[in-house]
């Protein structure tokens, strides 16, 4: 992906309408803009009330949008898999003794588990209108509300060296703000309230001194805006905010992090960016910004939007071999989706596809009834053995277990609702923004303030058009804006058959301002050409792209079933009655050659590749091999001497170009999303 643009920090300071090209006729305004005019105001939704910087997009409640499509039956899998069956698995879900249902915070156990998979489950529940979910998810969140004790605190009572653990607290007021949005509960605003005056009240010494609270501090600052935003004139909570920045880990430094971990560089390096809502400082966002090109400077020259950091991104371990923890997938994706609020950049709008689209649907069983706690750009082996020092971690963390991977076992489950909440976004001119593309159907106030539909069909991110369809039940005039991904050169609108002459350039919206009536119609063409990304710090290794997707080799995959239990990672626990037979773990095996380099020469890439378009599978699932409706096909050699190493991974890739004898093969490459074993960076050959 592109760096950070030009300019672009400076200009989120003053109006940010910028349309170079402007088409206007006597009903219509099309016009090119970086990102929405942040002056404006929009009372229909939550945003930043006064002194707190304006967002671009404000996110609309949850379930305003109801995805369809691939995106719905993800949202379905994951309900009738590991997300929505967890509680009969996870020993940290089981409800006797359980401190987060306890009105004392007592209980044998009790931490980050049980708020991590709400946060998911939940919201899950509330797109998809399931009533079990949301039964269920009442009951902890009933629990949570009345656990509060006189002082405000809540939860489970843990201290550590003396002082209060707040970090499950800071996920748990995520789940309150979800339910919130949904149900619209007057008990939520003032629990929250009298919450943050005991964090007011708690002295520096005693706050955010551990290491994930102090790493994580962010999580707690965007509720405390959240609150400020709909409660009005509770200045105190501008200084809670103020705390919570200085006791919050260094986000802000040029040349390092405060540490290394995958999941805390993956949600953390947003804090300064979210501080920025309050100092209207440049600075803030630009340590966010230089957060993220930092770690990928030094460990994230790999296709898929992450970095290499099994557990901590370590020198001398940059190859694309080393992978990211699932939790650390779902967490950069909320960051993109946060960040785009903030700043209106597209930028994270294409890095949350990347991660989504390319890097997390590897890292869950194509039925999502297991995860593994690692997942690489290059992987062509997922067991059960112990990879160390290879990956930082010691255990078999390549294994496909849904009894394993304590953390990323609950916290996946945030990754595709949040993705879903965020495909529209609403906008402060009272508009209305498409950001991230898939089936779906939003209803959302805006214009004169009446409710409109929109509707959106296309096999986005396989297709290459999307199509909006509005309904409303009288005329409406507002903004409709459509994004432009930064690797879409030649980006075409119509709007009700007629299409607009004017040129879009990459990483844009376009803004259409017209009075819409039903029945009208906006189709967005995005072409999507074959390109080659080289990645000269790691060996001159390339990646293939076309549009959002990456393509890796198909790797021929042979799952050899296991007992859960005996697979696990050691600090894994389950339920007494978790049954390894309803619930297998996977190792997954080559069963044909991966070792494969591509013909490349630069600036001919052309010839190089084609395209095989399938039919779309009846089961509305194209993430895996056998499903994929958009496959390529390269000229590939075989590298004898690339092979799986001492500590059983995928070698680090060969300097490139490479010398092999061989003959010259023809390979398919899949989606990198559909590959469970992938090879996605790969050697180039004389």
């Amino acid at each position: 992906m592109t760096g950070i643009k030009k300019g672009w920090i400076a200009g989120l300071l003053f109006l940010t309408v910028t349309g170079y090209a402007q088409q206007k006729t006597a009903a219509d305004i099309v016009s090119n803009v970086d990102r929405p005019d942040n002056a404006a105001t929009n009372n229909f939704y939550a945003g930043s009330k006064k002194p707190l910087q304006p967002l671009h997009f404000i996110k609309l409640p949850v379930g305003a949008v109801r995805p369809n499509g691939w995106l719905l039956k993800y949202l379905e899998l994951q309900r009738d898999g590991l997300t929505g069956q967890l509680g009969e698995i996870s020993a940290w879900l089981a409800k006797k003794d359980n401190a987060w249902l306890s009105t004392d915070g007592k209980g044998d156990h009790g931490w980050e588990e049980v708020p991590y998979w709400l946060k998911g489950y939940g919201n899950l529940g509330y797109i998809l209108n399931d009533p079990k979910i949301i039964a269920e998810t009442k009951t902890w969140i009933n629990a949570v509300l009345a656990s509060q004790r006189a002082d405000g605190y809540f939860g489970p009572e843990i201290l550590k060296n003396g002082r209060p653990d707040l970090w499950g607290n800071m996920i748990m007021l995520w789940c309150l703000q979800s339910y919130y949005e949904y149900s619209n509960d007057k008990r939520v605003l003032p629990f929250m309230e009298r919450y943050f005056k005991w964090e007011y009240r708690l002295p520096d010494s005693l706050f955010l001194k551990d290491y994930w609270e102090n790493s994580r501090g962010g999580d707690n600052l965007l509720s405390v805006y959240w609150l400020y935003n709909r409660t009005g004139n509770n200045e105190w909570l501008l200084e809670l905010a103020k705390k919570i920045d200085r006791n919050t880990a260094n986000w802000r430094q040029k040349e390092s992090l405060p540490n290394w971990h995958n999941v805390n560089i993956a949600q953390s390096f947003r804090e300064p960016a979210t501080y920025f809502l309050q100092t209207g400082n440049p600075s803030d966002l630009e340590a966010t910004y230089n957060d993220f090109h930092l770690v990928r400077d030094r460990f994230g020259n790999v296709p898929g939007g992450m970095f290499g950091a099994d557990e901590n991104a370590r020198k001398g371990y940059a190859d694309p071999r080393q992978g990211v923890e699932t939790c650390g997938m779902v967490e950069q994706m909320a960051s993109d989706e946060i960040l785009l609020g903030i700043t209106g950049d597209p930028f994270w709008a294409d890095n949350a596809e990347d991660v989504a689209l390319n890097t997390y649907p590897a890292a869950v069983m194509p039925d999502f009834k297991a995860l593994r706690y690692i997942t690489s750009p290059n992987m062509s082996i997922s067991d059960s053995k112990n990879h160390h020092p290879g990956i930082d971690n010691k255990g078999p963390f390549l294994m496909m277990n849904p009894f394993s991977s304590r953390c990323c076992q609950h916290n996946h489950a945030q990754g595709w609702p949040y993705y879903a909440e965020h495909l529209f976004m609403a906008t402060p001119d009272k508009g209305l923004a498409a950001l991230l593309y898939a089936e779906a159907v939003v209803n959302a106030r805006v214009g004169n303030g009446n409710p409109v539909q929109v509707k959106s069909t296309g096999k986005y991110p396989f297709d290459e058009k999307m199509n909006f369809v509005i309904t409303t039940a009288s005329a409406n005039r507002f903004p409709l804006y459509l994004r432009i991904p930064g690797w879409c050169t030649d980006a075409a609108v119509l709007i009700n058959g007629k299409k607009s002459a004017q040129h879009f350039k990459p990483g844009s919206y376009i803004r259409i301002e017209r009075t819409w009536k039903t029945g009208d119609k906006v189709e967005l063409e995005l072409p999507m050409e074959i390109k080659v990304r080289e990645w000269a710090k790691n060996k001159n290794s390339i990646s293939v792209d076309r549009g959002p997707l990456t393509y890796s080799l198909k790797i021929k995959e042979r799952y050899i079933k296991a007992d859960s239990k005996a697979s696990a990672i050691g600090d894994s626990k389950w339920q007494e009655s978790a049954d390894p037979e309803k619930w297998p773990s996977y190792e997954i095996v080559p069963a044909s050659d991966w070792n494969y380099g591509l013909m490349y020469n630069k600036g001919n890439s052309g010839s190089l590749f084609s395209i095989t378009k399938k039919q779309w599978p009846r089961n509305n699932f194209p993430f895996t091999p056998e499903q994929a409706p958009v496959v390529l096909h390269a000229r590939a050699k075989k590298i004898p001497g690339w092979k799986i190493d001492g500590n059983g991974l995928t070698d680090v890739l060969p300097q490139s170009p490479v010398t092999a004898a061989g003959k010259e093969e023809t390979v398919e490459l899949i989606p990198m999303g559909a590959a469970r074993l992938r090879i996605s960076a790969f050697p180039v050959v004389h």
